[in-house]
C-alpha cells in the first residue's frame, strides 16, 4: 500500500531549483531514506511531504490526500522530528510534551499518561521534571522523538535524527526506530550517515542538485555498484559524501 506518491514535484526558491520534478512512492510500514549532501534538495522534499511548504509545480499526495487541498487531515497522522532541538527551555521535560499535545486538541487529561509512556521508551521517565538545559544532547534528541509521537502517527519523518551524537546515542536513537519499524509505522528519513541508512532503510534515494539519481535498497546499490554506500555515491555523482557514523 503506497502512503505517499509524488510526481514531477518541483520546488523553486526564486531561480534556484531546490527539487526538481522528481518522482518516487514510499509504502506502508517501510523506512525510506533520502540520501544526499546539503542542498540537494532533502529537506525540502521532506518540508512538502509534511506540509510546511507547498510545491510550486507536481503532485504529492500523503494517505490519498493531496498536500496542497488537505494539509491539516495529513499533518493530523504525521510526527516529525526536525533537524533541531527545538524544545522550549522554559519548561520541563515532561511539559514539552503536555504543552506539544494541544496542537493535536489533546487534553491535559489525555496527554499526559501518554507523555509518560513515551518519556518511559525513550529512555527519560526518570527525568519528567529536568529542565531543557540540563540535558544531554543525546537525551534532547530523544525527547524530540518523543515529542513526535505524541499524536501516535502513521507517518514519521525525521531530518537527520542523529546528526551530532556520540556513537552510543546514535545506537540508542536507532533502536527506538527500529522497534518503530517493527510496528508497521512508516518512517522517512534524511541522513549523512551510511550505517544509518544501511541499518534502518529499506530503500533509499539518492539525490544531488534536487534531483532523484537512483532508489534502490541499500543491498542492491551495493551490489550492482560496489562498496559502501558512500563508494556508490561517489561513482553515481563524482562527490565526496559524509562522514562515517562509527
Amino acid at each position: 500500500m503506497q502512503i505517499i506518491t509524488a510526481k514531477a514535484l518541483t520546488k523553486r526558491y526564486g531561480t534556484l531549483v531546490a527539487v526538481d520534478s522528481v518522482d518516487f512512492n514510499i509504502f506502508k510500514g517501510e523506512c525510506f531514506g533520502f540520501l544526499g549532501p546539503n542542498g540537494a534538495g532533502k529537506t525540502t522534499v521532506m518540508k512538502i511531504i509534511y506540509c510546511f511548504l507547498p510545491p510550486d509545480s507536481g503532485e504529492v499526495r500523503v494517505f490519498g490526500l493531496d498536500v496542497k487541498e488537505s494539509s491539516s487531515l495529513i499533518k493530523a497522522r504525521t510526527g516529525v522530528m526536525p533537524q533541531e532541538d527545538n524544545l522550549d527551555p522554559d519548561l520541563s521535560v515532561l511539559e514539552n510534551l503536555i504543552v506539544y499535545a494541544r496542537y493535536f486538541d489533546m487534553p491535559k487529561k489525555k496527554s499526559f499518561p501518554i507523555a509518560m509512556e513515551l518519556l518511559d521508551f525513550v529512555d527519560l521517565k526518570d527525568r519528567p521534571n529536568t529542565k531543557i538545559t540540563d540535558l544531554s544532547g543525546g537525551m534532547k534528541r530523544r525527547l524530540v522523538l518523543a515529542r513526535s509521537l505524541i499524536n501516535n502517527p502513521e507517518l514519521l519523518i525525521l531530518d537527520e535524527p542523529t546528526t551530532g551524537l556520540d556513537p552510543h546515542s546514535r545506537r540508542n536513537v536507532w533502536e527506538k526506530l527500529n522497534y518503530l519499524k517493527s510496528r508497521n509505522t512508516t518512517l522517512i528519513l534524511t541522513t549523512h550517515y551510511m550505517e544509518e541508512a544501511e541499518r534502518l532503510c529499506d530503500r533509499v534515494a539518492i539525490m544531488d542538485s534536487g534531483k532523484i539519481i537512483t532508489i534502490d535498497t541499500p543491498a542492491k546499490l551495493m551490489e550492482t555498484h560496489g562498496g559502501h554506500l558512500e563508494d556508490v555515491y561517489l561513482k553515481l555523482t563524482g562527490k565526496q559524501l559524509i562522514e562515517r557514523a562509527i
